[in-house]
């Protein structure tokens, strides 16, 4: 057996798609596919947007995170700011508009460390990771429905914060270890 299967031969075809819910941000399909023995199944799986995320840093090297309640788990979680892309918003445009609205910083300098498929099983959603440096502090414009508490720590404080396990939202943890590691463009 080949350690290099051919994308071909793992791949399914569309057979039959149809909408089983729209809602204002996710849109769940329901699709007969062919899988590549020749069976059809169904797919059931969640159309979104997708997002950007960033990683900002200040001067002295904190980090600025948020404290957000999310609602499907009943928790507040720690995360780095994000938000979904608007129809035909470059992801850049995307990070760099929600880095203003959420923490009211503006960065001189950008770098991509990547993207991330999260629920890549029943999603089809894309997170694009940046970091930013070189904030000014502007002004920060929240959306009417989004309440949240900005907090800095530093990177060794993110780290015992994720061992402790107060940090489990899956792109701040990924964010995190792709911004240690130096990825992405310089």
């Amino acid at each position: 057996m080949s350690d290099q299967t051919s994308e071909s031969a793992l791949s399914e075809t569309t057979l039959d798609s149809a909408a089983v819910f729209d809602g204002k941000l996710l849109h769940v399909r329901r699709d007969t596919v062919r899988l590549p023995n020749g069976h059809n199944t169904v797919r059931e799986y969640i159309r979104h947007p997708g997002a950007a995320l960033i990683v900002p840093k200040l001067d002295d090297g904190r980090l600025i995170l948020e404290r957000q309640f999310r609602y499907p788990n009943r928790t507040v979680f720690i995360e780095f700011p994000a938000g979904k892309l608007d129809p035909g918003e470059a992801p850049l445009v995307t990070a760099q508009r929600e880095l203003r609205e959420e923490t009211g910083y503006e960065a001189v300098r950008w770098r991509t460390l990547g993207k991330i498929h999260p629920l890549p099983a029943y999603s089809d959603e894309t997170i694009y990771l940046f970091a930013a440096e070189g904030l000014t502090l502007r002004e920060t414009r929240h959306d009417d429905d989004e309440f949240l508490e900005l907090i800095t720590m530093t990177p060794a404080e993110i780290a015992a914060a994720i061992a402790r396990g107060d940090i489990t939202d899956a792109k701040t943890l990924c964010a995190f270890s792709l911004w240690l590691a130096g990825v992405g463009d310089q």
